[in-house]
């Protein structure tokens, strides 16, 4: 098992990694009857997207022996309805330095094939952007 996930009651939970023991808590969006004072679960799903894609690009960068250190990478996330869903994500990844050509197209490629991006619905809308200082 990976977690434990409990609802705590007024549309808030509370994720514990089993491992690690760390937590997330959870919170409804004021535009869907919450709070908002936590992350949503589909600000969740979003936000997870960037940070699998730093990820993968941090291993990749440590094969390149290139620094990713203080990368960024800035999340937007779009709700459609009828169903409700996540309609469209835009990331924007800043680096504080400039790559070569080459590392820069394998940082990106590895980016866009990480594990999140490969299990998110191919409806939804990836807008993916990368800025070099």
């Amino acid at each position: 098992m990976t977690s434990k996930v409990i609802y705590t009651g007024s549309l808030r939970t509370e994720a514990e990694h089993l491992k690690s023991g760390a937590k997330i808590i959870t919170d409804a969006p004021t535009d869907n009857h919450g709070k908002g004072e936590a992350f949503s679960p589909t600000d969740s799903v979003a936000t997870g997207l960037a940070s699998c894609m730093l990820t993968v690009m941090g291993i990749k960068a440590e094969e390149l022996e290139v620094n990713l250190k203080g990368t960024t990478a800035e999340v937007t996330k779009t709700m459609a309805a009828n169903p409700r869903r996540i309609s469209r994500v835009e990331i924007m990844i800043n680096f504080p330095e400039t790559y070569s050509e080459k590392t820069r197209k394998i940082l990106e490629n590895t980016a866009r094939t990480c594990p999140v991006m490969q299990s998110l619905h191919p409806d939804m809308e990836k807008l993916i952007s990368f800025k070099y200082s």
